[in-house]
């Protein structure tokens, strides 16, 4: 895992635990998780990541990522770069998807997915490090996997060279 994908991961979570109110008290809370970064490249992950801020009851104003947000169109671009930068594994069963991510990062990449108006993407589901994505009625989950493997970069694993198995013989 690079260290920008660290990065974010522990921002993702330390907003989900604590009430952050700027750039500079979250970068004392990943100072203290052993992550040194500039105001800059926070506030770069905090655009990537799709980070909103929330009024919260007493009238303060704290980073969130956002529950639903389907009126906001996410670029091509960032669909590609997210999915590149955090996908690993893509498997297709029936009209359904599995993605595999670091952990804490599946629900980076479905934020992306279900904003980027992608053709035959129905959903998503996020757990910690895997994504179920649903394939509309018109598209297999083949379909659906082979475009997300593209997005993401990954080849296809049964197009992968052959190596030989324990099962297989071997002409000693």
């Amino acid at each position: 895992m690079s260290l920008k994908q660290q990065r974010q991961q522990a921002i993702g979570r330390i907003i989900g635990q604590h009430a952050v109110a700027s750039q500079p008290q979250l970068l004392e809370l990943l100072a203290k998780e052993g992550i040194t970064a500039t105001q800059a490249t926070v506030s770069r992950d905090l655009e990537e990541l799709g980070v909103i801020k929330v009024r919260v009851p007493g009238g303060q104003s704290v980073y969130a990522l956002p529950e639903l947000e389907s009126e906001r169109i996410a670029p091509f671009d960032q669909l590609r770069r997210v999915l590149g930068e955090w996908v690993g594994e893509v498997a297709a069963s029936g009209n359904l998807v599995v993605l595999r991510t670091p952990p804490g990062c599946a629900h980076v990449v479905g934020s992306a997915l279900d904003r980027s108006g992608l053709d035959g993407l129905l959903g998503t589901v996020a757990g910690d490090d895997t994504l179920l994505c649903v394939a509309a009625p018109t598209t297999t989950g083949d379909e659906l996997a082979e475009r997300l493997r593209q997005l993401a970069g990954l080849q296809d694993p049964n197009d992968a060279p052959a190596r030989p198995g324990r099962d297989e013989e071997r002409d000693d």
